[in-house]
């Protein structure tokens, strides 16, 4: 496949077109499409239909043109489409790959240079395999392997932002606490220097944890054992220094449990959501969904730009700790069936019973 610089020239003429045609070329899938004047079909370069005669065959930059000149897509295209997604990922795990090995990390020039497609292009399918940008995704990356340089004690936390691949303390330290939410310190210390106030209150779904840190709720989990989600808690933050509730507090935790028992009343509270950029995009996706509204996993995939991250999304819901503030309840199968919920999926109807009546049961 040519590099990008040379893309529309080798595809620039109708004669090296109908080559890439002849030749069922995926490279030229993002330069153009044909069309066939006797059958009023259009097709990617890439199409496993059968070849027309040259005279019948005309080109056009995009399907979207060839649709406004009153082509319609070849009854091949979800084929082709399937041949093209796989070739897609095939390119991305190849960069993905690249991006884990490769020292210094890469910037998006090099990732599309290396896969011989032009940047603005390879940041799409990049994108929309991954569910997250090149930039995001080698941030995730580095994220990581600070978290596991820190786990090493052997090490100073300085080696330890070099050894992850921040260029400097300094462009570390401008986003630590979007990394980390804390700093790499007090991360390596499990918490330790983090006021995190909390309270268990019961609701008719059982037990109820409320906690918040300075920047806002940062965990709302339910169960049947108190004791376990408390547990739960000191799990996250093992170092944290957690508050037991006063009055004021407590009045935050009834606040929340109205919510819980009445969805469709709102909760107006900040919000600290710490997660992947992938993680925050999918939870914001849910705060957007009405209440006694459902929707499928492959429906956020699609509002988030990433179509093809439907696990992803599904991982992401798994991974909320905010209970009903950020709705995964209300994400089920495409048939309709429930599907699984952190906190039970008993739980998960009832909340959704609640929306839809607009009653408390």
């Amino acid at each position: 496949m040519s590099a990008s610089p040379l893309g529309n020239l080798k595809y620039k003429t109708d004669t090296q077109r109908w080559q890439a045609v002849q030749a069922r070329d995926p490279a030229a899938d993002e330069y153009f499409v044909y069309a066939v004047e006797t059958t009023g079909i259009y097709a990617r370069p890439s199409s496993a239909a059968r070849l027309p005669k040259r005279e019948n065959v005309i080109f056009f930059d995009s399907s979207e043109s060839a649709e406004a000149a009153g082509y319609r897509p070849s009854r091949h295209s979800a084929g082709d489409r399937s041949s093209a997604d796989s070739y897609r990922v095939e390119i991305v795990t190849a960069a993905c790959r690249f991006i884990e090995t490769a020292d210094p990390l890469p910037n998006l020039a090099t990732l599309s240079n290396n896969a011989q497609m032009s940047s603005a292009y390879f940041h799409r399918i990049f994108k929309t395999v991954t569910g997250l940008t090149p930039k995001a995704y080698i941030a995730a990356l580095m994220a990581r392997r600070l978290r596991e340089q820190l786990e090493n004690e052997q090490q100073t936390v300085t080696d330890a932002i070099y050894g992850a691949g921040f260029s400097s303390n300094s462009r570390f330290y401008e986003t630590s606490q979007a990394r980390l939410g804390m700093s790499a310190k007090d991360y390596r210390r499990g918490g330790l220097g983090a006021m995190i106030h909390f309270a268990v209150g019961q609701c008719s779904m059982g037990a109820i944890l409320v906690a918040q840190s300075q920047k806002g709720i940062c965990a709302i989990l339910m169960g049947d054992d108190p004791e376990k989600i408390v547990r739960d808690l000191q799990d996250q933050f093992p170092q944290a220094n957690l508050i037991g509730a006063d009055a004021e507090f407590e009045q935050l935790v009834a606040q929340v449990v109205g919510f819980v028992e009445q969805p469709n009343m709102g909760l107006n509270l900040p919000l600290d959501v710490q997660g992947t950029a992938f993680q925050e995009r999918v939870w914001l996706a849910l705060r957007e969904v009405p209440p006694g509204t459902t929707v499928s996993y492959t429906d956020i995939a699609e509002r988030i730009g990433s179509p093809k991250a439907v696990r992803a999304v599904a991982q992401a819901c798994a991974a909320n700790h905010i209970a009903v503030a950020i709705p995964c309840h209300r994400v089920v199968r495409r048939n309709g069936d429930l599907s699984g919920y952190r906190w039970g999926v008993e739980r998960k109807q009832q909340l959704l019973h609640r929306e839809l009546k607009g009653e408390k049961l």
